[in-house]
């Protein structure tokens, strides 16, 4: 019988201080993670094959017999599972280990249903567990909660999602281990976020903010017309959930005042499949705005143009592939997956692969540090970039529009004033039955007399972000001219059809 406690998190999980998890960054060299990841990969296997009903049965339809995958090179053989082919395939009990469910303690967290319907994820204590032990790293290592007394408040949606729970759950294991960590969980709702900091901002030295990017830019202006002056308060951000420009990390920045930016702001990757699984870290912050700055983004990352998020993580906790630059995932958890494919577009490059890259042109990443004083936030862990999520997309003209062009379109400085940044996008058909690219404005007003001309400079600067950042909208242009620029239709501040308070803003709509 499998039991989940009989398996530790990670091989390097125990970290009990301060002291420890600042050793543990020192010590532990780009190898040693490697070796640990292939082997804890290959004991996963094969404890799904022999404890997991429903993997067993899939390995057996595909004619894989366990026996004779040995050595972690086998596992790149072993076919990949996705929602389709394997969750919706199988009964949620025969997806658990030892094919139990619901006879121990679970938190269940659901999709967004963005890409489909709704699937619904088993957790349980110890994927609350790993999380804490990779938010604690952070926590000490960016924010100094060991030299605060902090306060972390949690503007992740605390409904079925699972970013405000699964993030209170960790904090909270965080708080417990003596840390002077306290927190509060407005969720979603900006009024509570605001109110809270308003009205607690003097009993903190520090205050954490953990948002999603598209709420930000509201919450931090409604604040200061609500009092909150930012820049008098240690304000320091963490995301989830939405890739950004370094563009919106320099607006938060001057906006919020903040000392280190590379400190002060943290990107989550994670998934409800799977959770917290990557973060930015203070190098891989630096190598983003680097490359990115210098226009060498294709020294590491495969588009020209686009920004895509930058992580470190643990591969002995995630064991990530790339192949066809989509992204598998490998991973102990309620219910546990194998060469899981994310539908993510993105990519891994190994510590050494990436240090002996960048060194070749010309960045030292011992001397960026060292030239940036964040030598003692270092970890020689592996990289993980992702772009856009392959099924966020909208399909128009047979091509593949994403959301970060006219993401980045319309946080252009000119439209700090009118616009909150938050769009949501279709395709449709007039009544000649031709195509267009529909995208719907949220406007910081109730519309002004003057927002035709607004909706057209929108549509002009999102059509020339297009141009120069896909590879296909530019020949869709050639062949149909301007029928083939985007619709632009502006939408009042909050609207309650696409930009409703408390509710996840949806890009792409279907």
């Amino acid at each position: 019988m499998y039991t989940t406690q009989t398996r530790p998190i990670s091989p390097f999980h125990e970290r009990q201080t301060a002291h420890k998890l600042r050793l543990q960054r020192i010590v532990a060299d780009s190898t040693t993670w490697e070796r640990a990841a292939s082997r804890r990969a290959l004991q996963l296997f094969h404890d799904m094959a022999q404890s997991v009903p429903a993997y067993s049965d899939f390995l057996q339809k595909n004619g894989i017999d366990p026996r004779y995958v040995t050595e972690p090179d086998d596992l790149s053989y072993i076919p990949p599972i996705d929602k389709d082919n394997y969750l919706r395939a199988y009964p949620t009990h025969m997806l658990c280990w030892n094919g139990t469910f619901g006879d121990a303690s679970w938190v269940i967290s659901t999709t967004s249903g963005s890409s489909g319907e709704p699937y619904y994820f088993p957790r349980q204590t110890q994927q609350d567990e790993q999380y804490a032990v990779t938010a604690e790293q952070y926590l000490l290592s960016n924010f100094n909660i060991d030299q605060h007394k902090t306060l972390y408040v949690v503007g992740f949606p605390m409904g079925a999602w699972i970013g405000g729970v699964f993030t209170y759950e960790a904090i909270k294991r965080v708080a417990d281990k003596g840390y002077d960590l306290s927190i509060i969980t407005p969720g979603i709702h900006k009024r509570g976020i605001i109110d809270a900091i308003k009205q607690l901002q003097r009993s903190f030295s520090q205050i954490i903010l953990g948002v999603y990017p598209p709420f930000l830019r509201d919450i931090l202006e409604d604040g200061e017309a609500a009092g909150i002056d930012w820049k008098s308060l240690n304000v320091k951000f963490i995301f989830s959930a939405e890739a950004f420009s370094e563009s919106f990390r320099d607006y938060v920045a001057k906006k919020a005042g903040l000392k280190n930016i590379y400190k002060d702001t943290l990107n989550h990757y994670g998934t409800v499949d799977l959770g917290t699984q990557a973060h930015e870290t203070p190098l891989s912050v630096l190598l983003r705005r680097k490359l990115f700055a210098e226009n060498k983004q294709r020294i590491l990352f495969p588009e020209e143009h686009k920004q895509p998020t930058f992580c470190q993580y643990d591969p002995t906790t995630f064991y990530f592939e790339e192949v066809n630059q989509s992204l598998y995932c490998s991973a102990y958890s309620g219910i546990p997956l194998f060469r899981y494919d994310l539908k993510d577009y993105g990519g891994v490059i190994g510590y050494n692969t990436a240090a002996d890259t960048l060194k070749t042109h010309g960045i030292d990443i011992d001397a960026e540090l060292s030239a940036n004083s964040l030598t003692e936030t270092h970890w020689r862990l592996p990289f993980l970039y992702i772009y856009e999520r392959t099924d966020f997309s909208v399909s128009y003209f047979s091509i593949n529009i994403y959301p970060d062009p006219i993401r980045k379109a319309l946080l252009l400085p000119e439209y700090h004033a009118s616009l909150t940044g938050k769009f949501s996008m279709k395709a449709t058909y007039n009544d000649a039955g031709e195509q267009r690219l529909e995208i719907y404005v949220e406007s910081r007003s109730t519309l002004p007399g003057s927002s035709s001309k607004l909706a057209s400079h929108i549509r002009e600067d999102t059509h020339q972000a297009l141009m120069r950042e896909s590879t296909e909208y530019p020949e869709v242009f050639r062949m149909y001219g301007e029928r083939a620029k985007p619709v632009v239709i502006l939408k009042p501040y909050e609207d309650d059809e696409l930009f409703k308070p408390g509710t996840k803003q949806k890009w792409a709509l279907k």
